[in-house]
Order: C-alpha cells, then structure tokens, then sequence
C-alpha cells in the first residue's frame, strides 16, 4: 500500500450517513464505558466500545437486534471468545471477551472444537444455522483473550465494506450519558526542518493555563519557520475513573481550517497509522501519547482532513498568529486552546539532537542492506518518516537502529548459510530479538541453513537455540483421587522462550477439551462435559512449544459415586 498525499481540501463533508438507531443495549446494566472508539492503543486504534461489567463475568450478553451468527473465532488472545451477528440491515455486531456462548450457540462451538480437537476454533455458520432475536441471550460476559480485566468489547461493522463504525452513532449515545468536557495534559510545538521555537530546535512543551470559561491559554510560542503542533489530552465519558480517547479534533490558524480528525469510521488496515498519528518517540520515552496535528509526509487514514499545507504552520514576519485547538466527545462537550504565535529570531539554547549516520533511509524508498551473511530488505513505505538508520553486523549480531522508530510494513532479515551447526541444531535456531540479556521469540522461517524473519521491529537481533520442553505444574487433583465432587481439571502450562505452540489432552484415549487462558498460564477441562467413565480414568497432556520441544503429563483419577 502506498502512502498518497491526501487531496482533502474542504473540512465540511463528513459522512452524513443516517445510521439505524433501533439496536437494544447488550447489557442488562447501564453503560459504562472504560474504553471509546478509536481510542489510542498500541500500534492500532480502539474497533469499538469497552463496557464494563461491575467487575465480574457472567452478565448476560443481548442480540441488539434481529440477525444470524455469522462468525464464531475462539482463541487464547485478541478478541479471546468472540461472536460475530450479522443484521438485515446491513451493519454487523461483535461481542468480544466473552466467558461462554450460551445454548446453542455453545453447543455449536463446542461440536466444532471437537471435531476439529482443537480450543481455538474459528467457523462461519450459514444463515440459516444459528439465527437470533433482538433480546436473546446470545452469550456471557467474561475477561477472555487479551482483555486485562473483566468487560465486553462490543463493535458496529458494514457488513459489506467491513469498515469499524463508531457504536454511538447507533443510539447508543443515549446509554451513555457523558456531560464532562474532555481535559488537556500537554501541549507541544514541533520545529520543521532548520526552524527554532523558544529557543530550542527540538520539540519543546508549551504552558498554559485554564481560563475563567474553562478553556485553556497558552503561553505565546516564538518561532522563525515552519512549526506544527500536538495535543495530549483525554476524555471522561461515563465515569470519572477512566481517561477515553477524544472524538473529534479541529485546528484553526487565525480562523481558518487548518487540520482536524473525526472517529467516525475506519478501516482495519488504516490501524496501524496510529503511530504516525502520535508522536511515537515520546511515547516510547514517556508514554505520553501526543496527537500531532500535523503530517510531514501525508499517510492515508481516511479520518483526517488537512489542508494544503497538511496543518503545518509557515510562521512570517509582521504578522499576528492565533492557534486554536478544539476538542470535542461524541456528546457535544467541547473544550479549546488558544495559542499566540509570532515571528521571532532568538539565540539556539537547546541544540537538535539528531543522530548521524551513513544510512539515510528515505520512507518512499526501498532499501538493501547486507554486511556479512546478514541481509536486511525493506521495501518502500515500511516507514512514517526520513531517518539516519544505524545498521551493521558484529560477531553475528544484527543491530538495526532501535525501536523508537515504528514500522508500518514487514521488512526481511536474513541469516544466510549458516555455519558449524548440527542438523539438531538447525531445527532448534531461530532470529532472536535481543533487549539487554533477554532474548525474544521471533516466528522465523528455515529453508536448509539459512533462516528469515519479517518483522516490523528495528532493534537487536541475533541466532538462538531453544532446546527446554514446557513445563506442566500444579495439577489440581492428587493422582488417584475420586473426583466426583471436583467441577474441574486443570494444570498450569509454561515455556520460557519460543512460546507455547499446541496443548492436547487425552481422557481414556479420546481428546477432551481444555481451554487455554495466558494471562493465568492456566489449561482447564470441565467435568460437566462427562467425557469420564465410571471407575478408573486415565488422563494425558502433551504441550509443545513453537520450536517442537514437547512435554507429556500423565496420571489417572477415579470417578466413583
């Protein structure tokens, strides 16, 4: 995908889609919402609306409204236990972190994961298989995946475009009653090129106060050039306990539209540019995320609108600026910023700092760096930005500048004809990412003794071994144990490099279903699915980890009433 400049001139067409807005709550609490649509996270924006659960699992989970279970993923991260709806009208729902599916939704998904023996399932039922009615209890909320703490993820989708929309737009606005003004934690001014602002040539925070009204005025900003600005701020929208992201931002300079985003609507691919929307190094410094309002190399995320000069700002002599930022919650609440700016040379206090190398890596270009057996590709695009890369090789140890530059693409790092090593050897290598004495498993591809990575990481890598099977600890029965008061077995699985790859249990000699979660570690398998047989029950694990090593765990129980 390349990075087209953006050829949005006008601020006044946002989408005036007349969404439907008949869907009923999928709670049966009130809204209260920890996470907003599009809010900031790491490396993407936020697909929906966060609801809390009053900290716990199990509330029932409603069909908004009349449709069929299109989609059912199961799986140990992301989403965790996740249902899909797909409505007539067009628009599609997602239910995310679940604890269970209920009725027979789960016994769908549980036939599914046996027949293919497997926790993690993914399937796509027809129509005419598990259609719903607004109201039916569809599921149970729960803490799957990588949820951090109890609460359901719940999202629109065109069902034809599969663009992420803004969940308030659907009526759900009224659920959650938000009257705080979104509040400002930092302000920065960014020098383009040669230019100095107040005295320094890298980026400089600006002060301001809060005035009478409940707005906010900067300090004034002296500057010789061109110059941009970023905003760190939040929202509070149900609750005053979580910090949202904001729904709308607007610049103006001396009146005049200069830049602004709206969360509306995105597309899945457009995530990723989250890290060109931010200043990305103050984040990995401070994590601060500071919101540029600006773009030195235009990037195509479809909710900015910018004018021709991507909302940098040329700063002439003899004439007065005035800056205001504007920013808004989905409800209406606003706050703004007013900053002066003026034409001004000073004496350079605070020096550029800026690292030079002989790799100058131009964004729009594709490069080839080789030293040694060591090869480094990267295809144009695969950076927001210009930047001096270091790269070289010693001693079999790749370093490729460092993570305070994010990757949008995939580059390849290959290790060629690699020497001295047995065949076992070979079958247990993989490129390593190095951070200080820690090694990091990197999915890595073998084609005889060359290995190849693609990642989108600067940073340290190297050749490792992982020899060490998984560990399989704390079972929760003593072997030959009646269990016939006991709901569950479960046992704790861990590997200390390459990662867990597959887990498989054996009860008498069939599979049985145990489910992973890895934030606990933790396998279980529940007895009311009554795979045990009276009398003398013989149980199996085997976990392997991404480079093969395996472990088994063997033991038996009784089930006598």
């Amino acid at each position: 995908m390349k990075l087209l400049p953006l050829l949005l001139l006008s601020f006044s067409v946002y989408s005036q889609v007349d969404y439907p807005t008949d869907f009923i709550s999928p709670l049966p609490i009130a809204l209260d919402v920890s996470g907003s649509f599009g809010e900031l996270r790491s490396n993407h924006f936020h697909s929906g609306l966060d609801l809390k659960t009053n900290g716990k699992e199990g509330l029932d989970v409603y069909a908004v409204a009349d449709g069929y279970v299109s989609r059912i993923k199961i799986s140990s991260f992301g989403y965790g236990k996740a249902i899909y709806i797909t409505h007539p009208n067009g628009y599609t729902t997602v239910y995310g972190h679940l604890q269970n599916a209920n009725g027979a939704i789960n016994s769908y998904i549980k036939q599914k994961q046996y027949a293919q023996k497997s926790f993690e399932v993914e399937m796509f039922p027809m129509p005419s298989e598990l259609p719903v009615k607004k109201g039916d209890v569809i599921a149970f909320s729960g803490n799957s995946g990588g949820s951090g703490a109890p609460h359901l993820h719940f999202e629109f989708r065109d069902t034809k475009s599969e663009k992420i929309i803004n969940p308030l737009y659907f009526g759900f606005n009224k659920l959650a009653n938000d009257t705080r003004k979104p509040e400002i934690q930092g302000v920065m001014v960014y020098p383009i090129d040669s230019t100095l602002v107040n005295k320094s040539q890298n980026p400089i925070a600006v002060s301001f106060n809060k005035t009478a009204d409940g707005n906010y005025l900067a300090t004034k900003v002296i500057t010789n050039g061109k110059i941009g600005f970023g905003i760190n701020a939040f929202d509070y929208c149900t609750n005053q306990y979580n910090k949202n992201g904001l729904f709308k931002v607007k610049a103006y300079l001396n009146g005049v539209s200069y830049y602004e985003y709206e969360l509306e609507k995105f597309a899945f691919d457009e995530s990723r540019f989250v890290n060109s929307l931010i200043d990305y190094q103050r984040y990995g410094k401070l994590r601060q995320r500071v919101q540029k309002l600006f773009q030195e190399i235009p990037f195509p995320l479809s909710i900015v609108k910018a004018n021709k000069t991507n909302g940098i700002i040329n700063v002439q002599p003899n004439v007065t600026y005035t800056y205001r930022i504007e920013l808004y919650d989905f409800h209406g609440n606003k706050v703004q910023l007013t900053i002066p700016v003026e034409y001004g040379n000073q004496e350079i206090v605070f020096k550029k700092s800026e690292k030079k190398t002989k790799y100058f890596l131009k964004s729009k270009n594709e490069y080839n760096y080789t030293k040694e057996n060591v090869s480094v590709s990267i295809p144009e695009n695969t950076f927001y930005e210009d930047f001096y890369m270091d790269f070289d090789v010693k001693e079999g140890v790749l370093n490729l500048h460092d993570e305070s530059i994010p990757g949008y693409k995939n580059m390849t790092i290959t290790f060629s004809d690699v020497q001295g090593l047995t065949e076992e050897q070979l079958s247990k290598t993989f490129i390593a990412g190095v951070d200080g004495y820690k090694l990091d498993y990197n999915k890595t591809y073998r084609k005889g003794n060359t290995f190849k990575l693609y990642t989108r990481a600067l940073g340290t890598y190297k050749l490792s071994q992982d020899y060490d099977a998984p560990r399989i600890y704390n079972v929760n029965f003593v072997e030959g144990k009646n269990l016939k008061n006991q709901s569950t077995i479960s046992v704790y699985i861990a590997d200390n490099l390459s990662g867990i790859d597959t887990y498989n249990a054996y009860l008498n000699g069939e599979w049985i279903l145990m489910e992973y979660d890895y934030k606990t570690k933790k396998l279980i398998h529940r007895l009311d699915e009554k795979k045990y047989k009276e009398g003398r029950n013989d149980l199996k694990i085997i976990v392997t980890d991404d480079m093969q090593n395996s472990t088994t765990f063997e033991s038996f129980f009784f089930m006598n009433n």
